[in-house]
């Protein structure tokens, strides 16, 4: 089973949108994935109960990360993980986790928060001796802004790669609403943006292999 984590230390990045859209596509592509949701909030979870049933099946799964208890039969394992992690929680993570994905907001709120985020990754062997993947995701930007520009700027000088540059777009909003990504719902207009996401799709797969 692949495992993918989607986390970061600092809240609103949208780690649910990135968690569910990955797990979607997981689905969709013939993978029997499953999804955990171990954020407070829970929105991934309820996502998943809005989730058509006429849609590729994701598993809601249930998942204590401290117990590391894993669910079996499954070919991917999506985990949208809580903000404020502590470091026994990102240890907890990282020690589960074949890849770790890393939303991260144009603003300087969050890359202050994704700097401390990354200490904590940082001093965790696994990813030091580059035995587990680390990629960014540059999410809500808008082209030719100063705030997309800095983004940019601040993650290229980072240890990991940047897998996808997300635009900013109410349709993710719209999207979630029924339970669905940009790939299911939006038509011909959505296009331009499920192409933001197959960078990091295909980054995954190959990870995966």
């Amino acid at each position: 089973m692949f495992i993918v984590a989607v986390a970061n230390s600092k809240g609103g990045c949208g780690k649910t949108t990135v968690a569910t859209h990955i797990a979607a596509q997981f689905a969709a592509r013939g993978f029997r994935t499953g999804l955990a949701d171990l954020d407070r909030q829970q929105s991934a979870a309820g996502w998943l109960d809005r989730r058509p049933a006429d849609l590729a099946t994701i598993t809601g799964i249930d998942l204590d990360v401290e117990d590391g208890k894993l669910p079996k039969g499954l070919d991917r394992l999506v985990v949208d993980c809580p903000a404020a992690m502590t470091k026994a929680t990102v240890k907890d993570v990282v020690q589960q986790a074949d890849a770790i994905i890393v939303p991260v907001l144009p603003s300087a709120f969050d890359e202050d928060g994704t700097i401390r985020f990354l200490k904590l990754l940082l001093k965790l062997k696994p990813v030091r001796k580059n035995r587990r993947d680390v990629a960014f995701v540059a999410n809500r930007t808008r082209a030719r802004t100063r705030a997309a520009d800095r983004l940019e700027q601040f993650l290229t000088e980072l240890d990991f790669p940047v897998a996808a540059c997300l635009r900013d777009t109410q349709q993710y909003a719209n999207a979630a609403v029924d339970g669905q990504t940009v790939f299911e719902t939006g038509g011909a207009r959505a296009q331009s943006h499920r192409d933001d996401w197959m960078p990091l799709f295909n980054l995954l797969e190959r990870w995966a292999q």
